[in-house]
């Protein structure tokens, strides 16, 4: 489903997300992590931890660190925003985030 530039892609269902936890899902080639804080917050961002290119952000801590929503990576403990992908201890180890909303119980993700 395409509106204006961006692509969106259908990844899993909303129940398929339990809430405070982390999945990963493959869009067009790249590992995507979907996140699923609180009841009706989703959000998503690259998988792969910067520092050790793993593929495991999706199996992080979700919580808070002040104003920012957060994910643990579970190798390095760096916290990355779930709003903007910006790693707070290494801004050079940022990734990206990504475009999500929900339609008819469906997550749906935007790769730019």
């Amino acid at each position: 489903m395409t509106t204006d530039t961006q692509t969106w892609t259908a990844v899993c269902a909303v129940d398929d997300i339990l809430p405070n936890t982390g999945v990963c899902a493959l869009i067009d080639g790249q590992h995507v992590a979907l996140f699923r804080v609180g009841q009706d917050q989703f959000f998503a961002i690259d998988n792969i931890d910067p520092k050790s290119q793993a593929s495991v952000l999706s199996r992080g801590l979700v919580g808070n660190l002040g104003e920012h929503i957060v994910v643990a990576s579970p190798l390095y403990k760096n916290h990355f925003d779930l709003r903007t992908g910006a790693c707070l201890e290494s801004p050079e180890h940022s990734v990206r985030a990504h475009e999500v909303r929900v339609e008819e119980g469906r997550i749906l993700v935007a790769i730019d």
